[in-house]
């Protein structure tokens, strides 16, 4: 389930120089009467409706707390060792590549390990990769009812005296009305990922 990472911080700066005029191409070559998008279309989707999670300092969050934004919603935990780094990466490019816009961008981690992410962890986890990236958590109960709401799937794996947590890898996208709109795959690319975004941002 898990993918194998390569991260080269150093070259992050010249990839975004050539990545923002890709992206202001792949942007431009769908704005017609239908939009088409680099992920898949799932509007009017019947799951992912909304959510009642806390986030680290103890208040309870739902969609309607970030009306007219982006909403990007992940599903990992904080000590995933691939998948979950390699997702916030990637969504801090975006809101890199995003320019101006990437103020109208939030992203949501929500965790899937409540015996080990704790708020503080949480926090300084998704701190690391951007400040305004949100994590959200649930008691056991809440969580398993968020994520069946989101048909995301998750358990428990022993290793050795500790364990890890398979779960789905897939980023969901909402539109500025709070309207689940895309399925992300995370074999798309930073700039396919902001060029989609744009377009939701921009809709009419």
């Amino acid at each position: 389930m898990h993918q194998r990472v390569s991260r080269h911080p150093s070259r992050r700066a010249f990839v975004l120089s050539g990545a923002v005029l890709a992206l202001g191409a792949l942007a431009g070559c769908s704005m017609g009467s239908s939009v088409s998008f680099n992920g898949a279309d799932i509007t009017g989707a019947d799951f992912g409706r909304d959510f009642r999670l806390k986030d680290p300092s103890g208040q309870e969050r739902t969609l309607a707390d970030f009306k007219d934004k982006v909403v990007l919603v992940f599903f990992g935990f904080t000590q995933c060792p691939d998948v979950c780094p390699t997702a916030l990466a990637r969504a801090a490019e975006v809101k890199a590549l995003l320019g101006p816009d990437g103020d109208r961008l939030q992203v949501l981690f929500i965790s899937v390990d409540p015996e080990r992410d704790t708020p503080e962890v949480l926090n300084a986890y998704t701190a690391a990769f951007d400040p305004t990236f949100l994590a959200l958590y649930g008691d056991p109960e809440r969580l398993a009812e968020t994520a069946k709401e989101f048909k995301v799937i998750y358990q428990k794996v022993p290793t050795g005296d500790s364990y890890t947590v398979d779960h789905t890898s897939v980023t969901y996208a909402y539109d500025t009305k709070g309207k689940l709109r895309l399925k992300l795959s995370h074999s798309q690319s930073a700039i396919e990922y902001a060029a989609d975004v744009r377009k939701l941002l921009h809709a009419a």
